[in-house]
């Protein structure tokens, strides 16, 4: 989709705020614990390249991604770090991991049968890193039982293909108060540990709610994901044990302003009616941007008011029932401050009912991303 460059409609993302956040969470681990930055799916609508910036300013070490491409990405942005891709990917891309120098995610023994078989036959350079998934309760990939990874780990040593560069699991409920599902899993982990003759360079099984939350010793390197962009990962859960700082925010303008007679329809379906004279702005968004209809009823803020979506969210478009009339091209803020007064990213996704995650990753490409220390 082409960004819209020509209209008021902005996405700002305050690149200090993400440096912050990281010096704050390197400033808690302990000696020696390096923190690599999950900038996955464009670094969770926020820019994969910009973010990564960011958090190299605040002491990342390491980088972690959903995909290949965006792991080369960040390669052909000039970023020589480590790169984790934490998804198993085709064996026909093999290839492209190992001259990328991308280390790779994977979970069963079949995966890495058909790696051998492949890279042997391309006779590269370097053999290609591997981080093995432990499954220790979250379903996805992942091996299942210590005896599984003790033969991944065997097979992967006798190969000269392949290097056996980290280990590590995924909590499924490490944001949550109730820490019994978490201890079973960790335990789950320390059980494969225990099984294994040594450790390799990387262990890690700390997300962004494990290292805010709990106070794991196992593994040297924690996976900096949604707290970096200054967003809990438990919602209302759990408090901060620090502030993180938002570094997103969703700014427009208003592109009409009119005043409406009692009993007139907006929006498709007709499913507002002013009930008396009112002011009515619009504003060039829509839920071909990621406000979706449903965030109908919700409000933005002008002028340090709160002024609610009137009538079904188009596709490029939004109206607003305003306090009085207001000057055209007045600043709109849909995420974020505006004068004493601030809408977060949690307050629309408790709106949509989702999770903020969500919110930021469906922020649509059309919206220009401008950076602001």
């Amino acid at each position: 989709m082409v960004v819209a460059w020509h209209r008021p409609t902005r996405v700002i993302i305050h690149t200090k705020a993400i440096t912050e956040n990281v010096k704050k969470e390197l400033a808690r681990l302990p000696k020696g614990k390096e923190l690599f930055a999950v900038v996955k799916a464009n670094g969770y609508g926020h820019g994969a390249v910009q973010t990564a910036e960011a958090a190299l300013a605040g002491g990342a070490t390491g980088f972690c991604v959903s995909n290949l491409d965006e792991g080369i990405e960040l390669r052909e942005a000039g970023f020589t770090q480590p790169i984790l891709v934490l998804n198993m990917i085709p064996i026909d891309a093999l290839t492209l991991a190992v001259v990328h120098d991308l280390s790779i995610t994977v979970g069963n023994k079949e995966w890495l049968e058909q790696a051998v078989e492949y890279l042997q036959e391309r006779k590269l350079k370097h053999a290609l890193a591997l981080h093995l998934k432990v499954d220790t309760g979250m379903g996805r990939i992942g091996f299942l039982t210590p005896e599984e990874v003790v033969e991944a780990v065997s097979f992967i040593q006798e190969s000269a293909v392949l290097e056996w560069e980290g280990i590590f699991t995924h909590f499924s409920t490490a944001d949550q108060a109730d820490e019994t599902y978490w201890q079973q899993q960790h335990q789950r982990f320390i059980e494969t540990i225990d099984a294994l003759p040594a450790l390799p360079k990387y262990v890690h099984v700390s997300n962004s709610a494990t290292a805010l939350w709990h106070d794991e010793k196992i593994g040297n390197m924690i996976r900096f994901g949604v707290a970096m962009y200054g967003l809990n990962p438990s919602g209302h859960a759990l408090p901060e044990p620090y502030p993180l700082e938002p570094a997103l925010e969703l700014v427009s303008e208003l592109i009409q302003v009119k005043r409406l007679a009692k009993g007139e329809g907006i929006g498709y379906g007709e499913t507002y009616i002013t009930d008396q004279p009112e002011w009515i702005g619009t504003i060039p968004i829509g839920y071909a941007d990621g406000w979706l209809r449903n965030m109908q009823g919700f409000s933005v803020l002008v002028d340090g008011n709160l002024c609610e979506i009137v009538g079904r969210v188009c596709m490029d478009q939004i109206m607003i029932r305003l306090p009085q009339e207001v000057p055209l091209g007045t600043k709109v803020t849909l995420i974020g401050k505006n004068q004493e007064k601030e809408i977060s990213m949690q307050a629309v996704a408790d709106q949509l009912g989702t999770i903020h995650y969500e919110v930021a990753c469906v922020l649509g490409t059309r919206i220009p991303r401008e950076y602001e220390e």
